[in-house]
């Protein structure tokens, strides 16, 4: 496997692989983009063409090589991202063996569903099992070439034909159980899940099948209306929109998800030319699927059921994603009951609907409006009970500002009283800040940190440190540093020059502790406004990172409850060290 990993570095370039899905602009020696992972509006995600890594310095903390990228953008396996990896390098399948069970147990539950998918889609479209299902679609205006598109099937009504016809490709059925497609009863015995039902394949980014949703075609029919996957090795719920293969380029490109409940919500304005558009799989947006969407675009659009549970679905789903800092829109259709019934209904209205979304606050407003009164006190205060805790939540302060005025003014109270009884709600549900932190990085965002990290990021990313660290070792005493990670680096290098006359980027990399390797790789790549300065610019820089350490210390000192000489007569050392650096920072 190390030998395809390393065939795969050699043969394709991290910068034209992650350039190939965003926008990357050349920065210094490196490249610069906003984060793919995280909205941002300011880039953060460095990619290295020389060691081959990137790394976002923003909220993700991520960072890896190219094949780390591929996981996380195609949000699969290792040995998924090897594949995806090994073909675009040219490299044959046939060298990739997964080398444990978990991958090839998805693997073949992938074949499986593949294979499934066809079958169900035979019979819907070439046997006579599949002919009422198929009249059923076309009388629901669904055209051929969206079943197509789809991949549409019918399962047929027995206990076994998909068994069977697994079981002659070669699966077992422990397999088949671990796929989804079959199941294992208390009796011991094996049964097809799907029967008698309109299939709809469920896909991931890739187009990958990885499960099912099952459809009964006659409301007289007492059993579920939809059966789906169970939670599989390849299947999470929570993670998956269906549609999302064929929906991520216009959700991109419109730069808006339309998100809908149900299969025929979703195909039904998909057909009409509604391309932006998913379907939630449930009443409940995920925190899953919504960093999936967050991949393509920053603004959503809730088009779910027309009716109470629509409307506290659409609810349930605004802290999360306000929380991720999406742009949240609610379309409000008037012709049916659902996206699917409204566009059959007036497809020309439902366009004009989708086309100018109401912000999900305004939303919330009418949905409060519609139940009480404000013709009485009561019915104001009731108002005020499901509106502010909305309100309440909103982290933009200007968005804020703008609906407490709209509820101050509805109401016909001051913006103080609304004030007053924000501030009670967030008491009463004990509201946090929140805080953006990177999960890579030992670094805490103050002023002393950040010049520490700026100097040590101009030590590393010198094609020659050498010279730098000469400078450095002049002026800071590696005992002052505040982060641990960045003494123990300095060392590194000192002792690596200590063996080396010529500096081998690569191979101190190489010599580097795992630990230590990641802290590296962060500041190798943090970005700079210029990597070359000159001499009198690094010393002014390590004169004021100097001034900081020595400013730290002294506030250390002096907060410390004890008392002594020795305290005392440090306190006069660093005092007089700080005049010093003082003079020198004027005269440089």
């Amino acid at each position: 496997m190390n030998d395809v990993i390393d065939d795969i570095k050699k043969n394709l370039d991290i910068v034209q692989y992650i350039g190939s899905f965003i926008s990357l602009k050349k920065a210094g020696r490196n490249y610069k983009a906003n984060c793919p992972f995280h909205h941002e509006k300011s880039a953060s995600f460095v990619v290295s063409p020389e060691r081959q890594i990137w790394h976002c310095f923003g909220a993700c903390g991520d960072g890896g090589d190219i094949i780390k990228f591929a996981m996380k953008w195609g949000n699969c396996t290792f040995f998924e991202a090897l594949k995806e990896l090994a073909e675009r390098a040219g490299i044959s399948s046939d060298r990739l063996a997964p080398q444990d069970k978990g991958l090839d147990i998805k693997d073949r539950i992938a074949q499986i569903n593949t294979l499934s998918a066809q079958y169900f889609e035979y019979i819907l479209q070439k046997t006579p099992y599949g002919a009422k299902a198929l009249e059923y679609l076309r009388g629901r205006g669904i055209n051929d070439k969206i079943i197509s598109t789809f991949q549409l099937g019918y399962s047929v009504d027995s206990w076994d034909s998909l068994l069977k016809f697994l079981k002659k490709k070669n699966f077992t059925e422990v397999e088949m159980v671990e796929a989804g497609v079959l199941v294992h009863n208390d009796q011991g015995r094996y049964y097809d899940r799907f029967r008698g039902r309109l299939m709809f394949p469920i896909r991931d980014l890739r187009g990958v099948v990885i499960g099912f949703s099952g459809r009964i075609l006659d409301k007289g029919d007492q059993s579920a209306k939809y059966v789906n996957t169970p939670e599989t090795a390849l299947y999470h719920k929570r993670e998956s929109l269906f549609g999302i293969q064929l929906a991520k380029e216009s959700i991109r490109n419109e730069n808006m998800a339309i998100l809908v409940e149900g299969e025929f919500d979703m195909i039904m304005p998909f057909q009409h030319g509604i391309s932006n558009i998913v379907s939630i799989k449930g009443s409940a947006v995920t925190k899953e699927q919504l960093q999936l969407i967050k991949r393509f675009t920053n603004n959503i659009a809730l088009a779910l059921d027309a009716d109470s549970a629509g409307d506290e679905a659409i609810k349930r789903g605004i802290q999360e994603a306000e929380f991720m800092d999406f742009d949240i829109h609610v379309i409000q259709f008037q012709n049916g009951k659902d996206p699917d019934e409204s566009v059959r209904t007036n497809t020309l209205e439902f366009k004009k609907s989708v086309a100018h979304p109401l912000p999900i606050y305004d939303f919330i407003f009418n949905s409060a409006q519609k139940k009480y009164s404000l013709d009485d006190a009561y019915g104001k205060k009731k108002i005020g009970e499901e509106v502010l805790p909305y309100i309440s939540r909103i982290r933009n302060p200007i968005i804020q500002s703008h609906y407490i005025k709209k509820l101050s003014a509805l109401l016909g109270v001051s913006e103080d009283s609304v004030l007053y009884t924000i501030r009670q709600e967030r008491k009463k549900a004990k509201a946090k800040p929140f805080i953006h932190r990177s999960p890579s990085s030992e670094v805490n965002k103050t002023k002393d940190s950040i010049q520490e990290l700026y100097v040590m990021s101009r030590i590393f990313q010198q094609e020659n440190p050498y010279k730098t660290l000469d400078a450095f070792s002049k002026i800071i005493e590696l005992k002052d540093m505040t982060q641990i990670s960045y003494r123990k680096l300095i060392q590194s290098m000192l002792d690596y020059r200590a063996n080396h006359a010529l500096y081998d980027e690569s191979e101190f990399t190489m010599s580097l502790p795992a630990e230590l390797k990641a802290v590296y790789d962060e500041l190798y790549l943090y970005p700079l406004d210029e990597v070359d300065i000159d001499d009198l610019q690094l010393q002014k820089d390590l004169y004021q990172l100097k001034m900081s350490l020595i400013k730290k210390q002294i506030s250390e000192l002096q907060e410390s409850p004890n008392s002594s000489d020795q305290k005392d007569a440090e306190l006069v050392r660093l005092t007089n060290a700080r005049k010093v650096v003082e003079k020198t920072l004027i005269s440089v």
